[in-house]
Parts: C-alpha cells; sequence; structure tokens
C-alpha cells in the first residue's frame, strides 16, 4: 500500500570511525539517490550532507554511526540521514547554527551548510550528551501531514538482519503503527517481523485486535514474534492499543507517562484473546513503542526539548542510550510536529 511506511524499506547502518567512512557513506547515499530518482542537483546536495554530517563526528566525537534510509511518508518519497555519535554534543547550539562557528578549527560552515541543503533538519545535541542531527531529502515536492512517525531499527552485532521491525500505515485521519520482535535474531527471526508487516500492508482494518488476530495467521510457518499495535485517531484524539508480548508502548503528555498493557504469548503460537484497548491521545502527545532490546528505564522527561523533535530523531536518541546490545533493537515514535 502507497500509505505504508515501514523499516523494510531499503537503509544501511556506516560506522563513521575514519575518513575513509565518509567516502563509503557518501557512496551508499548515491545508490539511494539512485534509485529515488534524484536529479543531479538534489545528489550533489545529499552528497555534501551526508559528508558534513560524517566528518562532523570525526572532528567532534571521533566516532559514531550514521543510518541512510528510503523511506515513505503517505506515499512521497525521501532520503533520511541520521548521524549520532557520543561526543561532547554542543553548548550553543544557537552559535553553532551560524557559519563561520567551529568549535573544532574548522570554517564553521558543517551544520549551517546541512541545515540550508535539507528539505528537513534537526538536532538534539545538549552539552555533554552527545549529537544527533537528522536530515531529510524529499524525493518531489511533498505536503506532510501534521503527525509524524519515525522508527529506528539495529541489528545484533554480527547479523545483517534484524528480527524487530516497525511500519506505519495511514488512512485517513488515522494513524496505525505496528512493532514486531521476531523471536530470537537473525534471518528467521526477520521473517516473522516482515510477515507482521505485510500484514499490516494487506488489510484496511484500523482495529488493533482484529489485525492482532490476522497477524497470528500469518505467522503460524514462522518462529512467531511478540507484536503491538496502535491506531491513533489523529482528530479525535483516540489511541487505540492491543499488544502481545514484550514490547514497550507508553503515551507521553503534559499529565505524565500512560503505559499501554500487553498481554503474554506468542503471535502465531500461542496467543491469548486480544481486544482493542482506548486510551486518550491529545494533541502534542508522543507515542513510543519499544522492542525489548531497549531498556525500560528510560524517561522522555529526561531530554528536555526532545519531545518536540522529529520523530525518527527521538527514536534515535532513545536507542542510542538505552539499547541493552544484547539483541536487536527497535524504536517507533508518532508525534505532532510543526510544519517544516
Amino acid at each position: 500500500m502507497e500509505n505504508l511506511s515501514s523499516s523494510l524499506s531499503p537503509s544501511e547502518w556506516i560506522a563513521i570511525t575514519h575518513a575513509s567512512d565518509v567516502a563509503a557513506a557518501r557512496r551508499i547515499g548515491q545508490r539511494q539517490a539512485d534509485a529515488l530518482g534524484l536529479d543531479e542537483t538534489r545528489s550533489g546536495q545529499l552528497a555534501i550532507i551526508i559528508t558534513e554530517a560524517a566528518t562532523n563526528i570525526l572532528k567532534h566525537a571521533g566516532e559514531g554511526r550514521m543510518l541512510l534510509s528510503t523511506v515513505s511518508h503517505g506515499g512521497q518519497m525521501c532520503v533520511e540521514v541520521l548521524a549520532i555519535d557520543r561526543g561532547p554534543g554542543i553548548a550553543n547550539l544557537a552559535r553553532a547554527m551560524q557559519d563561520g562557528v567551529s568549535g573544532a578549527g574548522t570554517s564553521g560552515t558543517g551544520l549551517g551548510a546541512m541545515r540550508r541543503l535539507a528539505d528537513r533538519f534537526d538536532v538534539y545535541a545538549p552539552a555533554g550528551q552527545g549529537a544527533v542531527l537528522f536530515m531529510r531529502m524529499w524525493g518531489a515536492a511533498a505536503a506532510v501531514p501534521g503527525w509524524r512517525a519515525g522508527g529506528v531499527c539495529l541489528p545484533l552485532a554480527g547479523e545483517t538482519a534484524s528480527g524487530d521491525a516497525w511500519a506505519v500505515r495511514r488512512h485517513g485521519e488515522t494513524v496505525v503503527l505496528m512493532l514486531a520482535d521476531g523471536l530470537g535474531h537473525g534471518p528467521e527471526a526477520a521473517k516473522a517481523a516482515a510477515a507482521a508487516l505485510r500484514m499490516l500492508g494487506a488489510t484496511s482494518t484500523q482495529s488493533p485486535a482484529t489485525l492482532m488476530l490476522a497477524c497470528n495467521e500469518a505467522l503460524r510457518p514462522t518462529r512467531g514474534a511478540a507484536l503491538a499495535i496502535a491506531a491513533v485517531d489523529t482528530v479525535g484524539q483516540q489511541l487505540q492499543f492491543a499488544g502481545v508480548g514484550n514490547i514497550s508502548a507508553s503515551i507521553h503528555a503534559e499529565g505524565g507517562r500512560r503505559q499501554l498493557m500487553s498481554h503474554n504469548g506468542i503471535v502465531g503460537h500461542n496467543m491469548r484473546r486480544v481486544q482493542d484497548l482506548p486510551f486518550a491521545c491529545p494533541a502534542g502527545a508522543v507515542v513510543v513503542l519499544a522492542s525489548d532490546g531497549i531498556a525500560s528505564q528510560w524517561d522522555l522527561d529526561k531530554y528536555p526539548g526532545l519531545a518536540g523533535c522529529e520523530p525518527v530523531l527521538i527514536a534515535a536518541v532513545l536507542l542510542r542510550d538505552h539499547a541493552r546490545g544484547r539483541d536487536d533493537a527497535c524504536v517507533l515514535v508518532l508525534a505532532r510536529m510543526a510544519a517544516s
């Protein structure tokens, strides 16, 4: 379905530890630009963004990683760039965004260039807490809805396929979020998660419980998965939720954090009866789904200003700081955004 976004779209992690990694990241970006059909000018701008972001990691943090992804938002395609490090952060972000200002003795055009060239730029870099930069390049002029979603998946070290996966489907004013965690890790876990995502794309139901039952049948030939599904009525400001297995789901609003309950079981093998559970989801709320590869003791309130950032940037910060490192890890975020 054209309104389906998911982690099955082309994406690649690149470790940035040496100058040669900058060129490697640029080549991957070029492949994605070609696949998206970006013209020579736009491809060149993407190459500059990737170069500046990777170089920024080396200069200021020494090492980090980048995630380059081709993503669909409401049927409109783009390339997204995430640059993630654990360096010193940026003490004065407003000043650092000015051309000619540098903390590394360079010309100081990197952050300014990225912001000018990208269709969407966002950054979260508190002093002493590392930096996460986000850039988006649309394949064509795009009208983006106010409610946006973004996710990040990181395979277990040594694996090329992630057993965790996310997907988002928009239908009218309803946004359906799905996070699947295939049992174990590796290719067989990835197959189970992908089967759930395909079911989301194949059905028009907006009931999480009904969708969960369909996934239970679809996953029987696989090893099974934990699964969380949330359907958000963005006009009525209501959320319906159904979850099976160890996936964290929460709503963050002015009233605090509301944890959503999942039932025990394995989708595809040992699933109890499920039902849609209703929750308020007011304008300004942030909805977070996280696999058990993410430690559960994180607190969004300890990240001042993060809730107002791009959802994929929020997901990247939580994954960077709370991935357990002994399993696949995935975070999916939905939030209302100001126009870019």
